[in-house]
């Protein structure tokens, strides 16, 4: 049952086991047909599950005893890639013409995004053109297609001489992707005058020296082209780099079961005689060490291993060579150790070892499935690539003003964004603790260190003496070859007060700043005092003009002689304003009382009436004193210096509100104040 959960002769042992009869009896075709559910069964349970479960443990196995190093770490497995980017990478020249206009227009074309993405698009339409071809094309269609090879290889030309007129020569074949194209465009001239010449000459491409079809796998390296465009390739690239860094401790492991057991197999089974109808053949033995290795890899890639294990075995069919040092030649030579030694071999290779591969890539995969919004080691390329513009020759420092600009250039996580204000980028510098040269430059190594600290909360808390002291020891602690002179770029050493910092640097800004901003906005306040008192005080004049008018509206009184020549007690509701008292609503109901009530009012015996007392605001009745203040506040508005300002403004149209809109408070919230308070 083991070769079933290995998926090997699957079909045949079926056969058989369907076939079987009683023993010693049989076989019978399509005896027991049932038992094919029972093969289903356990292949779908051992070797889909329970065999992927085993995998699944030794790659969990694997990560965790990866971690086991850093157990007693504070920082989690992405700060520490992140950080060991930032102490380990270096600032990348990048080539900006400076003399000759010519040729800065020509270096800003090539390294435009539309450039990039014209070529990128021409790629793709060459990796179609070579998909196109069939066996037994029609010629026209030939012809087409060498068309559309020459116009391609035209376009990259063209593509090799704009860069190089823009690079010159030296800075051009001094990256390696444009050495690469350099070499496909050769290779495709190449191809193209190959072609020509053996078809002018009557001579075929395979009677040659160098097959055409040599030349030709230029076309398909421009498929490599693609590595350099896009991010996301780039990524995928980026991350199967960095698994070949754990690789190597993995091959090594192979490499010693492979010389273990290919030893082993010599002594064993070196003296196996050659058979051709048999799996131990001229190519297929243990006779000398390159051969055992070769039968080991063809064992662990698992094919046919079950039949060279039983060739091995001692059986009669297994004979000894005549030319060993086997005293008598006639014996079998197999042995029953075959049985654990293949079992054994596989079980490591293919359930263990080469599921190590597996790991490893996972390992570095797990950014795939992690939230993009978190800082990782592949957002980090971005940093290094945006700085080459402001520090083209490499030397690693930039101007403290410029740090700004470049992380707003720089898009989240890692940076602050294009959409980020300036001050609220200064006030995230605040918090960034690089050092500040005398030059006032900042360095690469620190600049970089600080944003990966401050956007992962690497040690950010409570004393930063004590954080940077413990952040130090770690740092030493896992990364022991750094050196101390960039320890103390990236990681201030504490008792140093007086130095100057990014950080100290924009906290003084920010608060001149603000206080030139306080300033001025007190400067314009106290300039806008005066006409808004005048408009003011124009809207009162014209409430107190239109008063009387007011009060007859309000009171139902048409003649104006009927209010003025019969006076009548206040009530406590009644509003003085501007010296009139007016009845309320209760008052004129009861008007014809007058009589009686000015009688009452015009004794000497009388008690003296209580002063009234009245709310601050009118009811809703007074809808023309509303229309009177609100012409006097909109005047004051229409003429405010400050009006459409950011600062200075939010006070005065807060209290102004209720009044541009037409509200009056109701009573509920309005405030009862002595008339003789109102009057004064």
């Amino acid at each position: 049952m083991y070769f079933p959960s290995c998926f090997h002769s699957v079909c045949s042992l079926l056969y058989v086991s369907i076939d079987s009869h009683t023993e010693n009896f049989g076989p019978i075709y399509n005896y027991r047909p049932l038992v094919a559910t029972y093969y289903i069964i356990y292949i779908i349970v051992i070797a889909f599950f329970m065999v992927n479960i085993f995998v699944g443990f030794v790659i969990v196995t694997f990560q965790n005893e990866g971690e086991q190093e850093y157990k007693n770490c504070d920082l989690d497995k992405n700060q520490r890639n992140c950080i060991e980017f930032a102490l380990k990478a270096k600032p990348v020249r990048r080539y900006i013409p400076n003399d000759d206009r010519i040729q800065y227009q020509v270096w800003w074309f090539v390294t435009s995004q539309l450039f990039e993405y014209t070529i990128f698009i021409l790629i793709m339409m060459n990796t179609i053109t070579l998909s196109m071809k069939f066996y037994r094309q029609p010629q026209p269609y030939t012809e087409w297609l060498d068309v559309l090879n020459l116009v391609f290889t035209a376009v990259f030309a063209l593509e090799f001489v704009f860069k190089l007129a823009a690079f010159r020569f030296q800075n051009y074949f001094g990256d390696a992707w444009n050495v690469f194209d350099f070499i496909i465009v050769l290779g495709s001239f190449i191809d193209i005058v190959y072609s020509e010449v053996t078809t002018s000459s009557g001579t075929k491409g395979a009677s040659t020296i160098i097959s055409i079809n040599f030349f030709r796998l230029f076309r398909v390296m421009r498929l490599i082209k693609l590595l350099a465009r896009g991010e996301g390739i780039r990524t995928l690239l980026w991350t199967f780099i960095k698994s070949f860094q754990a690789l190597p401790y993995v091959a090594l492991l192979i490499v010693m079961l492979f010389f273990i057991y290919a030893v082993i197999g010599m002594q064993v089974f070196g003296r196996i005689a050659l058979d051709d109808e048999t799996a131990i053949h001229r190519n297929n033995n243990f006779q000398t060490f390159p051969q055992a290795i070769l039968v080991l890899f063809r064992s662990a890639t698992g094919e046919a291993w079950q039949d060279i294990m039983l060739d091995c075995s001692a059986r009669e069919e297994v004979r000894c060579d005549e030319e060993s040092d086997e005293k008598n030649p006639t014996e079998g030579c197999g042995s029953n150790f075959a049985f654990p030694y293949f079992i054994s071999f596989y079980v490591l290779c293919s359930f263990l070892i080469i599921n190590l591969f597996v790991a490893v890539i996972m390992d570095n995969f797990d950014y795939l499935t992690r939230d993009w919004s978190i800082l990782g080691p592949h957002h980090l390329d971005e940093f290094v690539r945006l700085w080459s513009e402001y520090d083209p020759d490499a030397k690693g420092r930039i101007k403290h003003l410029d740090v700004v600009t470049l992380l707003r250039k720089i898009s989240p996580p890692l940076g602050f964004g294009k959409l980020c204000p300036h001050r609220v980028a200064c006030k995230r510098l605040v918090s960034m603790n690089m050092p500040l040269n005398s030059d006032g430059t900042v360095l690469f190594n620190a600049t970089l260190f600080a944003v990966v600290r401050t956007s992962l909360k690497i040690k950010t808390e409570g004393n930063i003496d004590d954080a940077n002291i413990e952040l130090r020891h770690i740092i030493k602690q896992i990364w022991k070859r750094t050196s101390n002179k960039l320890l103390d770029q990236v990681v201030p050493p504490p008792g140093i007060e007086d130095e100057v910092t990014v950080g100290k640097f924009y906290a003084t800004y920010l608060i001149q700043d603000y206080f030139r901003r306080f300033k001025k906005r007190k400067t314009v306040d106290r300039n806008s005092e005066p006409s808004s008192h005048m408009t003011l005080l124009a809207g009162l004049r014209i409430l107190h003009k239109r008063g009387p008018k007011i009060k007859r509206k309000i009171s139902g009184t048409l003649h104006e002689s009927a209010s003025t020549n019969n006076p009548e007690p206040s009530h406590r509701r009644n509003h003085n304003l501007f010296g009139i008292t007016w009845p309320t609503s209760a008052a004129l109901k009861k008007r014809y009382f007058a009589n009686e009530s000015v009688v009452r009012s015009t004794r000497p015996e009388n008690r003296p009436v209580r002063p009234p007392r009245t709310y601050a605001t009118l009811n809703k009745g007074f809808r023309d004193v509303n229309k009177a203040i609100l012409y006097g506040f909109r005047t004051m508005h229409d003429h405010n210096p400050l009006k459409g300002k950011d600062d200075g403004d939010t006070g005065n149209e807060g209290s102004l509100k209720p009044l541009c809109f037409g509200e009056i408070y109701s009573k509920q919230t309005s405030r009862v104040v002595n008339a003789k308070e109102s009057d004064a």
